[in-house]
Protein backbone atom coordinates (compact mmCIF):
# COMPACT_ATOMS: atom_id res chain seq x y z
CA UNK A 1 0.00 0.00 0.00
CA UNK A 2 1.56 3.55 -1.40
CA UNK A 3 1.77 6.30 1.29
CA UNK A 4 -1.00 8.29 1.91
CA UNK A 5 -0.35 12.01 3.55
CA UNK A 6 -2.42 12.72 6.16
CA UNK A 7 -4.54 15.05 3.85
CA UNK A 8 -5.64 12.67 1.67
CA UNK A 9 -6.60 10.12 3.88
CA UNK A 10 -9.04 12.49 5.47
CA UNK A 11 -10.58 13.40 2.05
CA UNK A 12 -10.84 9.75 1.00
CA UNK A 13 -12.65 8.90 4.26
CA UNK A 14 -15.16 11.82 3.58
CA UNK A 15 -15.39 11.32 0.19
CA UNK A 16 -16.01 7.06 0.82
CA UNK A 17 -18.48 8.25 3.64
CA UNK A 18 -20.60 11.18 1.37
CA UNK A 19 -20.32 7.96 -1.21
CA UNK A 20 -21.68 5.15 0.61
CA UNK A 21 -24.48 7.93 2.47
CA UNK A 22 -25.57 8.66 -1.34
CA UNK A 23 -25.94 4.64 -1.77
CA UNK A 24 -27.48 4.45 1.53
CA UNK A 25 -30.11 7.45 0.57
CA UNK A 26 -30.56 5.39 -2.31
CA UNK A 27 -32.18 2.46 -0.47
CA UNK A 28 -34.63 4.86 0.84
CA UNK A 29 -35.70 5.58 -2.95
CA UNK A 30 -35.18 2.89 -5.22
CA UNK A 31 -34.44 -0.15 -3.17
CA UNK A 32 -37.57 0.42 -1.40
CA UNK A 33 -39.24 -0.08 -4.25
CA UNK A 34 -38.70 -3.82 -4.69
CA UNK A 35 -39.55 -4.56 -1.69
CA UNK A 36 -43.04 -2.51 -1.96
CA UNK A 37 -45.50 -5.25 -3.38
CA UNK A 38 -44.66 -7.94 -1.10
CA UNK A 39 -44.62 -6.27 2.15
CA UNK A 40 -48.17 -4.55 0.98
CA UNK A 41 -49.65 -7.23 0.54
CA UNK A 42 -48.42 -9.06 3.14
CA UNK A 43 -46.62 -12.22 1.32
CA UNK A 44 -43.38 -11.19 4.06
CA UNK A 45 -42.69 -9.51 6.57
CA UNK A 46 -40.55 -6.06 6.23
CA UNK A 47 -37.48 -7.45 8.04
CA UNK A 48 -37.62 -10.20 6.29
CA UNK A 49 -38.81 -8.90 2.75
CA UNK A 50 -35.76 -5.96 3.30
CA UNK A 51 -33.20 -8.88 3.84
CA UNK A 52 -34.10 -11.21 1.00
CA UNK A 53 -33.81 -8.20 -1.39
CA UNK A 54 -30.52 -7.01 0.16
CA UNK A 55 -29.25 -10.53 -0.57
CA UNK A 56 -30.60 -10.40 -4.19
CA UNK A 57 -28.95 -6.81 -4.85
CA UNK A 58 -25.77 -7.82 -3.62
CA UNK A 59 -26.39 -10.72 -5.97
CA UNK A 60 -26.93 -8.30 -8.63
CA UNK A 61 -24.37 -6.09 -7.85
CA UNK A 62 -21.75 -8.95 -8.16
CA UNK A 63 -22.73 -9.74 -11.13
CA UNK A 64 -22.59 -6.30 -12.73
CA UNK A 65 -20.12 -5.90 -15.47
CA UNK A 66 -19.20 -2.38 -14.47
CA UNK A 67 -20.42 -0.80 -17.86
CA UNK A 68 -23.20 1.40 -16.17
CA UNK A 69 -21.23 2.68 -13.75
CA UNK A 70 -18.80 4.03 -16.10
CA UNK A 71 -21.47 4.87 -18.46
CA UNK A 72 -22.94 7.24 -16.15
CA UNK A 73 -18.75 8.65 -15.25
CA UNK A 74 -18.47 9.45 -19.23
CA UNK A 75 -21.20 12.06 -18.46
CA UNK A 76 -18.16 13.92 -16.34
CA UNK A 77 -16.08 16.35 -18.55
CA UNK A 78 -12.60 15.19 -19.69
CA UNK A 79 -10.41 16.94 -17.84
CA UNK A 80 -12.08 16.36 -14.43
CA UNK A 81 -11.99 12.60 -15.41
CA UNK A 82 -8.20 12.93 -16.12
CA UNK A 83 -7.44 14.86 -13.15
CA UNK A 84 -9.49 13.53 -10.15
CA UNK A 85 -6.75 14.24 -7.90
CA UNK A 86 -6.71 17.81 -8.58
CA UNK A 87 -8.76 20.43 -6.78
CA UNK A 88 -11.28 20.86 -9.72
CA UNK A 89 -11.55 16.78 -8.75
CA UNK A 90 -12.17 16.80 -5.41
CA UNK A 91 -14.96 19.41 -6.35
CA UNK A 92 -16.52 17.37 -8.46
CA UNK A 93 -16.77 14.46 -6.40
CA UNK A 94 -17.83 15.81 -3.42
CA UNK A 95 -20.02 18.40 -5.39
CA UNK A 96 -22.07 15.35 -7.00
CA UNK A 97 -22.42 13.92 -3.95
CA UNK A 98 -23.51 16.60 -1.83
CA UNK A 99 -25.95 17.54 -4.13
CA UNK A 100 -27.63 13.99 -4.98
CA UNK A 101 -28.06 13.61 -1.25
CA UNK A 102 -29.79 17.13 -0.69
CA UNK A 103 -32.49 16.08 -3.59
CA UNK A 104 -32.84 12.54 -2.51
CA UNK A 105 -33.80 12.74 1.28
CA UNK A 106 -35.69 15.93 0.43
CA UNK A 107 -37.87 13.87 -1.63
CA UNK A 108 -38.01 11.42 0.65
CA UNK A 109 -39.06 13.16 3.45
CA UNK A 110 -42.04 13.74 0.55
CA UNK A 111 -42.79 10.43 0.03
CA UNK A 112 -42.13 10.72 -3.67
CA UNK A 113 -40.45 8.00 -5.24
CA UNK A 114 -38.07 10.57 -6.74
CA UNK A 115 -35.22 8.59 -9.22
CA UNK A 116 -31.67 8.87 -7.70
CA UNK A 117 -31.11 8.17 -11.00
CA UNK A 118 -31.86 11.21 -12.57
CA UNK A 119 -30.57 13.04 -9.42
CA UNK A 120 -27.08 11.71 -10.10
CA UNK A 121 -26.88 12.33 -13.65
CA UNK A 122 -28.51 15.66 -13.21
CA UNK A 123 -25.63 16.54 -10.66
CA UNK A 124 -23.48 15.33 -13.00
CA UNK A 125 -24.59 17.56 -15.97
CA UNK A 126 -24.17 20.28 -13.33
CA UNK A 127 -20.83 19.89 -12.67
CA UNK A 128 -20.03 19.91 -16.11
CA UNK A 129 -22.29 23.04 -17.57
CA UNK A 130 -20.15 24.94 -14.23
CA UNK A 131 -17.20 23.74 -15.62
CA UNK A 132 -16.58 24.74 -19.21
CA UNK A 133 -18.52 28.29 -17.81
CA UNK A 134 -15.92 28.75 -15.55
CA UNK A 135 -13.10 28.27 -18.35
CA UNK A 136 -15.60 30.47 -20.73
CA UNK A 137 -16.70 28.05 -23.02
CA UNK A 138 -20.25 28.46 -22.95
CA UNK A 139 -22.91 26.67 -21.38
CA UNK A 140 -23.20 23.69 -23.21
CA UNK A 141 -19.88 22.60 -24.01
CA UNK A 142 -19.28 21.00 -20.52
CA UNK A 143 -21.49 18.01 -21.25
CA UNK A 144 -20.79 14.44 -23.61
CA UNK A 145 -24.08 15.24 -25.56
CA UNK A 146 -23.10 11.45 -27.23
CA UNK A 147 -23.67 9.81 -23.98
CA UNK A 148 -26.09 11.77 -22.54
CA UNK A 149 -28.33 11.17 -25.38
CA UNK A 150 -28.07 7.72 -25.12
CA UNK A 151 -28.84 8.28 -21.28
CA UNK A 152 -31.97 10.38 -21.49
CA UNK A 153 -33.39 8.11 -24.01
CA UNK A 154 -32.87 5.38 -21.85
CA UNK A 155 -34.82 7.34 -18.46
CA UNK A 156 -37.51 8.63 -21.30
CA UNK A 157 -38.56 5.32 -22.23
CA UNK A 158 -38.51 3.24 -19.29
CA UNK A 159 -41.12 4.65 -17.40
CA UNK A 160 -43.25 4.25 -20.97
CA UNK A 161 -42.68 1.25 -21.23
CA UNK A 162 -43.35 -0.08 -17.68
CA UNK A 163 -46.56 1.81 -17.91
CA UNK A 164 -47.37 0.42 -21.61
CA UNK A 165 -46.09 -3.34 -20.77
CA UNK A 166 -47.60 -3.52 -17.12
CA UNK A 167 -51.16 -2.22 -18.51
CA UNK A 168 -50.84 -5.17 -21.38
CA UNK A 169 -49.66 -7.45 -18.98
CA UNK A 170 -52.62 -7.16 -16.22
CA UNK A 171 -55.21 -7.42 -19.19
CA UNK A 172 -53.56 -10.95 -20.48
CA UNK A 173 -53.31 -12.20 -16.67
CA UNK A 174 -56.80 -11.06 -16.29
CA UNK A 175 -57.97 -12.99 -20.03
CA UNK A 176 -55.70 -16.27 -19.04
CA UNK A 177 -55.42 -16.62 -15.53
CA UNK A 178 -58.98 -16.19 -14.12
CA UNK A 179 -58.11 -16.70 -10.38
CA UNK A 180 -60.25 -14.48 -8.59
CA UNK A 181 -57.64 -14.29 -5.17
CA UNK A 182 -55.28 -12.25 -7.62
CA UNK A 183 -57.10 -9.50 -8.21
CA UNK A 184 -58.60 -8.84 -4.85
CA UNK A 185 -56.80 -6.35 -2.51
CA UNK A 186 -55.07 -7.57 0.36
CA UNK A 187 -56.29 -8.44 3.15
CA UNK A 188 -54.28 -6.28 6.22
CA UNK A 189 -54.68 -8.63 8.54
CA UNK A 190 -53.11 -11.73 6.98
CA UNK A 191 -51.08 -12.84 4.44
CA UNK A 192 -52.33 -14.27 0.82
CA UNK A 193 -52.87 -18.11 -0.59
CA UNK A 194 -49.18 -19.46 -0.87
CA UNK A 195 -49.19 -19.65 -4.39
CA UNK A 196 -49.90 -15.45 -4.27
CA UNK A 197 -47.07 -15.38 -2.40
CA UNK A 198 -44.80 -17.79 -3.90
CA UNK A 199 -45.37 -15.27 -7.12
CA UNK A 200 -44.57 -12.00 -5.52
CA UNK A 201 -41.74 -13.39 -3.90
CA UNK A 202 -40.27 -14.16 -7.36
CA UNK A 203 -40.99 -11.29 -8.81
CA UNK A 204 -39.25 -9.51 -5.73
CA UNK A 205 -36.28 -11.34 -6.14
CA UNK A 206 -36.07 -10.02 -9.90
CA UNK A 207 -36.55 -6.45 -9.24
CA UNK A 208 -34.18 -6.40 -6.24
CA UNK A 209 -31.72 -8.79 -8.37
CA UNK A 210 -31.78 -6.28 -12.01
CA UNK A 211 -31.94 -3.03 -9.28
CA UNK A 212 -28.62 -4.39 -7.80
CA UNK A 213 -27.46 -5.04 -11.73
CA UNK A 214 -27.68 -1.49 -12.80
CA UNK A 215 -28.72 1.17 -10.19
CA UNK A 216 -26.04 -0.36 -7.77
CA UNK A 217 -23.63 0.47 -10.16
CA UNK A 218 -24.33 4.36 -10.11
CA UNK A 219 -22.43 4.87 -6.93
CA UNK A 220 -19.38 2.44 -7.88
CA UNK A 221 -18.55 4.78 -10.75
CA UNK A 222 -18.26 7.59 -8.01
CA UNK A 223 -16.39 5.13 -5.56
CA UNK A 224 -14.05 4.16 -8.23
CA UNK A 225 -13.25 8.04 -9.29
CA UNK A 226 -12.68 8.49 -5.31
CA UNK A 227 -9.94 5.70 -5.37
CA UNK A 228 -8.48 6.38 -8.36
CA UNK A 229 -8.03 9.67 -7.57
CA UNK A 230 -6.62 9.78 -4.09
CA UNK A 231 -4.95 6.41 -4.27
CA UNK A 232 -4.16 5.93 -8.43
CA UNK A 233 -1.27 3.83 -7.75
CA UNK A 234 -3.41 1.07 -6.20
CA UNK A 235 -6.85 2.01 -8.21
CA UNK A 236 -5.80 3.24 -11.28
CA UNK A 237 -5.46 -0.11 -13.50
CA UNK A 238 -6.78 -3.80 -12.63
CA UNK A 239 -3.75 -5.43 -10.96
CA UNK A 240 -5.64 -8.93 -10.99
CA UNK A 241 -5.00 -8.83 -14.96
CA UNK A 242 -3.07 -11.53 -16.14
CA UNK A 243 0.13 -12.51 -17.93
CA UNK A 244 -1.76 -13.70 -20.86
CA UNK A 245 -4.00 -11.24 -21.16
CA UNK A 246 -1.28 -8.89 -21.30
CA UNK A 247 0.62 -10.67 -23.94
CA UNK A 248 -3.12 -10.20 -25.71
CA UNK A 249 -3.21 -6.55 -25.12
CA UNK A 250 0.67 -6.40 -27.04
CA UNK A 251 -0.58 -8.00 -30.16
CA UNK A 252 -3.42 -5.96 -30.17
CA UNK A 253 -1.86 -2.74 -29.98
CA UNK A 254 0.44 -3.76 -32.73
CA UNK A 255 -2.35 -4.43 -35.02
CA UNK A 256 -3.57 -0.83 -33.92
CA UNK A 257 -0.54 0.50 -35.05
CA UNK A 258 -0.96 -1.65 -38.06
CA UNK A 259 -4.11 0.37 -39.07
CA UNK A 260 -3.57 3.58 -37.94
CA UNK A 261 0.51 4.40 -38.86
CA UNK A 262 0.08 4.35 -42.64
CA UNK A 263 -2.86 6.74 -42.36
CA UNK A 264 -1.34 9.84 -41.29
CA UNK A 265 1.69 9.72 -43.67
CA UNK A 266 4.52 9.72 -41.11
CA UNK A 267 3.00 13.00 -38.97
CA UNK A 268 4.20 12.25 -35.30
CA UNK A 269 3.52 14.30 -31.97
CA UNK A 270 5.34 14.12 -28.72
CA UNK A 271 3.59 13.00 -25.21
CA UNK A 272 2.63 16.61 -24.29
CA UNK A 273 1.24 17.25 -27.63
CA UNK A 274 -0.39 14.80 -28.52
CA UNK A 275 -2.65 14.44 -24.70
CA UNK A 276 -3.72 18.16 -25.94
CA UNK A 277 -4.86 17.40 -29.03
CA UNK A 278 -6.90 14.14 -27.51
CA UNK A 279 -8.02 16.50 -24.69
CA UNK A 280 -9.57 18.82 -26.91
CA UNK A 281 -10.60 16.48 -29.50
CA UNK A 282 -12.64 14.60 -26.70
CA UNK A 283 -14.63 17.16 -25.51
CA UNK A 284 -18.20 17.56 -26.68
CA UNK A 285 -16.98 20.74 -29.12
CA UNK A 286 -14.12 18.51 -30.20
CA UNK A 287 -14.00 17.71 -34.23
CA UNK A 288 -11.88 15.55 -35.93
CA UNK A 289 -8.55 16.64 -37.60
CA UNK A 290 -5.82 15.82 -39.20
CA UNK A 291 -3.34 15.62 -36.06
CA UNK A 292 -5.74 12.91 -34.82
CA UNK A 293 -4.15 9.54 -35.45
CA UNK A 294 -0.94 10.80 -34.84
CA UNK A 295 -1.77 11.67 -31.30
CA UNK A 296 -3.63 8.41 -30.79
CA UNK A 297 -0.58 6.90 -32.54
CA UNK A 298 1.94 8.28 -29.94
CA UNK A 299 -0.73 7.27 -27.28
CA UNK A 300 -0.82 3.66 -28.25
CA UNK A 301 3.33 3.56 -28.63
CA UNK A 302 3.09 4.66 -25.09
CA UNK A 303 1.13 1.89 -24.04
CA UNK A 304 2.83 -0.82 -25.77
CA UNK A 305 6.12 0.76 -24.43
CA UNK A 306 5.01 0.44 -20.94
CA UNK A 307 3.58 -3.29 -21.19
CA UNK A 308 6.49 -4.36 -23.24
CA UNK A 309 7.96 -7.17 -20.93
CA UNK A 310 5.46 -6.51 -18.32
CA UNK A 311 4.12 -10.09 -16.71
CA UNK A 312 1.78 -8.09 -13.84
CA UNK A 313 0.64 -4.61 -13.91
CA UNK A 314 1.60 -4.82 -9.91
CA UNK A 315 5.15 -4.70 -11.04
CA UNK A 316 4.55 -1.15 -13.00
CA UNK A 317 5.97 1.60 -10.71
CA UNK A 318 3.64 3.30 -9.42
CA UNK A 319 3.92 6.89 -10.93
CA UNK A 320 3.44 4.83 -14.34
CA UNK A 321 0.38 3.14 -13.40
CA UNK A 322 -1.11 6.52 -13.13
CA UNK A 323 0.09 7.42 -17.03
CA UNK A 324 -0.69 4.10 -18.23
CA UNK A 325 -4.55 4.82 -17.17
CA UNK A 326 -4.72 7.91 -19.30
CA UNK A 327 -3.11 7.31 -21.76
CA UNK A 328 -5.99 3.93 -22.42
CA UNK A 329 -8.29 7.01 -21.82
CA UNK A 330 -7.57 8.86 -24.49
CA UNK A 331 -6.73 5.81 -27.03
CA UNK A 332 -10.25 4.37 -26.06
CA UNK A 333 -11.93 7.45 -26.28
CA UNK A 334 -10.37 8.89 -29.51
CA UNK A 335 -10.76 5.30 -31.60
CA UNK A 336 -14.43 5.25 -30.40
CA UNK A 337 -15.06 8.84 -31.37
CA UNK A 338 -13.03 8.61 -34.61
CA UNK A 339 -14.99 5.45 -35.70
CA UNK A 340 -17.89 7.20 -35.21
CA UNK A 341 -16.85 10.11 -37.70
CA UNK A 342 -16.07 8.19 -40.03
CA UNK A 343 -12.39 8.23 -39.67
CA UNK A 344 -12.29 4.46 -39.70
CA UNK A 345 -13.73 3.41 -42.47
CA UNK A 346 -13.05 -0.13 -43.42
CA UNK A 347 -15.20 -3.13 -41.71
CA UNK A 348 -12.23 -5.08 -40.86
CA UNK A 349 -10.33 -2.45 -39.30
CA UNK A 350 -13.07 -0.86 -37.47
CA UNK A 351 -13.64 -4.38 -35.77
CA UNK A 352 -9.89 -4.64 -34.80
CA UNK A 353 -9.47 -1.12 -33.06
CA UNK A 354 -12.78 -1.89 -31.43
CA UNK A 355 -11.66 -5.74 -29.86
CA UNK A 356 -8.39 -3.29 -28.93
CA UNK A 357 -10.85 -0.53 -27.26
CA UNK A 358 -12.85 -3.35 -25.52
CA UNK A 359 -9.67 -5.06 -24.29
CA UNK A 360 -8.13 -1.69 -23.01
CA UNK A 361 -11.32 -0.58 -20.77
CA UNK A 362 -11.20 -3.87 -19.20
CA UNK A 363 -8.03 -2.65 -17.69
CA UNK A 364 -9.63 0.62 -15.75
CA UNK A 365 -13.15 0.10 -16.32
CA UNK A 366 -13.46 -2.56 -13.42
CA UNK A 367 -14.72 -2.67 -10.08
CA UNK A 368 -13.10 -4.18 -6.97
CA UNK A 369 -15.30 -6.99 -5.37
CA UNK A 370 -15.05 -5.39 -1.37
CA UNK A 371 -16.81 -2.38 -3.47
CA UNK A 372 -19.57 -3.59 -5.11
CA UNK A 373 -19.80 -5.45 -1.40
CA UNK A 374 -20.11 -1.98 0.33
CA UNK A 375 -22.72 -0.58 -2.08
CA UNK A 376 -24.57 -3.75 -1.68
CA UNK A 377 -24.73 -2.76 2.00
CA UNK A 378 -25.51 0.56 2.22
CA UNK A 379 -28.16 -0.40 -0.38
CA UNK A 380 -29.46 -2.53 1.82
CA UNK A 381 -29.55 -0.75 5.47
CA UNK A 382 -31.03 2.53 4.22
CA UNK A 383 -33.91 0.34 2.54
CA UNK A 384 -34.53 -1.28 6.24
CA UNK A 385 -34.53 2.83 7.55
CA UNK A 386 -36.69 4.51 5.01
CA UNK A 387 -38.88 1.79 3.21
CA UNK A 388 -42.32 2.66 4.84
CA UNK A 389 -43.00 5.92 3.01
CA UNK A 390 -42.38 4.43 -0.12
CA UNK A 391 -44.45 1.42 0.31
CA UNK A 392 -47.16 3.47 1.08
CA UNK A 393 -46.77 5.68 -1.83
CA UNK A 394 -46.95 2.41 -4.31
CA UNK A 395 -49.60 0.32 -2.59
CA UNK A 396 -52.20 3.54 -1.81
CA UNK A 397 -51.61 6.44 -3.57
CA UNK A 398 -50.89 5.87 -7.24
CA UNK A 399 -54.15 4.31 -7.70
CA UNK A 400 -57.79 5.27 -6.06
CA UNK A 401 -57.94 1.33 -5.00
CA UNK A 402 -55.57 -0.32 -3.06
CA UNK A 403 -52.90 -2.25 -5.19
CA UNK A 404 -54.02 -6.11 -5.57
CA UNK A 405 -51.49 -9.35 -5.82
CA UNK A 406 -52.04 -9.46 -9.56
CA UNK A 407 -51.19 -5.73 -10.16
CA UNK A 408 -48.31 -5.85 -7.80
CA UNK A 409 -46.59 -8.72 -9.55
CA UNK A 410 -47.10 -7.98 -13.76
CA UNK A 411 -45.52 -3.93 -12.18
CA UNK A 412 -42.72 -6.01 -11.10
CA UNK A 413 -42.45 -8.26 -13.72
CA UNK A 414 -42.12 -5.85 -16.43
CA UNK A 415 -39.82 -3.62 -14.00
CA UNK A 416 -37.90 -6.55 -13.93
CA UNK A 417 -37.67 -7.05 -17.23
CA UNK A 418 -36.96 -3.52 -18.39
CA UNK A 419 -33.99 -2.96 -15.75
CA UNK A 420 -32.38 -6.04 -17.16
CA UNK A 421 -32.66 -5.06 -20.69
CA UNK A 422 -31.15 -1.53 -19.89
CA UNK A 423 -28.28 -3.46 -17.91
CA UNK A 424 -27.41 -5.65 -20.90
CA UNK A 425 -27.00 -2.03 -22.75
CA UNK A 426 -24.94 -0.29 -20.02
CA UNK A 427 -28.15 2.09 -19.76
CA UNK A 428 -28.80 3.37 -16.35
CA UNK A 429 -33.08 3.53 -15.66
CA UNK A 430 -34.34 3.83 -12.96
CA UNK A 431 -36.12 2.08 -10.56
CA UNK A 432 -38.37 3.95 -9.05
CA UNK A 433 -40.43 5.84 -12.23
CA UNK A 434 -40.31 2.21 -14.25
CA UNK A 435 -42.03 0.19 -10.59
CA UNK A 436 -44.29 3.11 -10.02
CA UNK A 437 -45.55 4.28 -13.56
CA UNK A 438 -46.20 0.31 -14.22
CA UNK A 439 -48.51 0.38 -11.12
CA UNK A 440 -50.00 3.33 -12.80
CA UNK A 441 -50.28 1.33 -15.78
CA UNK A 442 -51.99 -1.62 -13.77
CA UNK A 443 -54.36 0.79 -12.50
CA UNK A 444 -55.42 2.50 -15.52
CA UNK A 445 -55.79 -1.06 -16.88
CA UNK A 446 -58.07 -2.45 -14.71
CA UNK A 447 -60.28 1.07 -14.73
CA UNK A 448 -59.41 1.45 -10.50
CA UNK A 449 -58.84 5.34 -11.18
CA UNK A 450 -55.66 7.00 -10.32
CA UNK A 451 -55.04 9.59 -7.75
CA UNK A 452 -53.91 12.61 -10.06
CA UNK A 453 -52.68 14.41 -6.49
CA UNK A 454 -50.02 11.83 -6.41
CA UNK A 455 -49.73 11.53 -10.38
CA UNK A 456 -49.18 15.10 -10.10
CA UNK A 457 -46.58 14.93 -7.69
CA UNK A 458 -44.85 12.06 -9.36
CA UNK A 459 -45.01 13.75 -12.73
CA UNK A 460 -43.50 17.33 -10.51
CA UNK A 461 -40.75 15.13 -9.57
CA UNK A 462 -39.65 13.92 -12.45
CA UNK A 463 -39.40 17.08 -14.28
CA UNK A 464 -37.97 18.77 -11.40
CA UNK A 465 -34.80 16.04 -10.64
CA UNK A 466 -32.42 17.13 -13.72
CA UNK A 467 -32.88 21.00 -13.61
CA UNK A 468 -32.74 21.14 -9.71
CA UNK A 469 -30.31 19.21 -9.64
CA UNK A 470 -28.01 20.33 -12.19
CA UNK A 471 -28.47 23.55 -10.82
CA UNK A 472 -27.28 21.78 -7.23
CA UNK A 473 -24.44 20.33 -9.15
CA UNK A 474 -23.29 23.68 -10.50
CA UNK A 475 -23.30 26.26 -7.52
CA UNK A 476 -22.29 23.02 -5.00
CA UNK A 477 -18.96 22.52 -7.49
CA UNK A 478 -18.40 26.39 -7.44
CA UNK A 479 -18.29 27.02 -4.01
CA UNK A 480 -16.73 23.53 -3.37
CA UNK A 481 -14.07 24.76 -5.92
CA UNK A 482 -13.37 28.19 -3.91
CA UNK A 483 -13.23 26.39 -0.43
CA UNK A 484 -10.71 24.05 -1.81
CA UNK A 485 -8.56 26.38 -3.55
CA UNK A 486 -8.50 28.44 -0.29
CA UNK A 487 -7.50 25.76 1.62
CA UNK A 488 -4.69 24.65 -0.55
CA UNK A 489 -4.12 26.38 -3.52
CA UNK A 490 -5.33 25.72 -6.93
CA UNK A 491 -3.67 23.27 -9.12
Amino acid sequence: MPHIEPTQLVFLVIALAFAFGFEFVNGFHDTANAVATVIYTNSLPPVIAVVWSGIWNLIGVLWSTGTVAYGIVALLPVELVMNVSSTAGFAMVFSLLISAIIWNLGTWYLGLPASSSHTLIGSIMGVGVMNSLMHSRGFLAGINWVQAQKVAVSLALSPVVGFTGTAVLFLLMKALVRKPALYAAPDPHKAPPAWIRGILCLTCTGVSFSHGSNDGQKGMGLIMLILIGIVPGVFALDMSTSAAKLDHLRTLSQSATAIIDPRHAGDTLNGDAASNTLSAFLKPTGTYNPGILPAIEEKNREIATMLDGCKSLAALPEAQRGKLRSAIYYVTGAIDKAARGGAIAKKEDAATLADYKSALNKETQYIPFWVKLAVACALGFGTMVGWKRIVVTVGEKIGKSHLTYGQGAAAELVAMITIFLADTQGLPVSTTHVLSSGVAGAMAANRSGIQMTTLRNLLLAWVLTLPVCIFLGAMTFAGALLVLARMFGAH
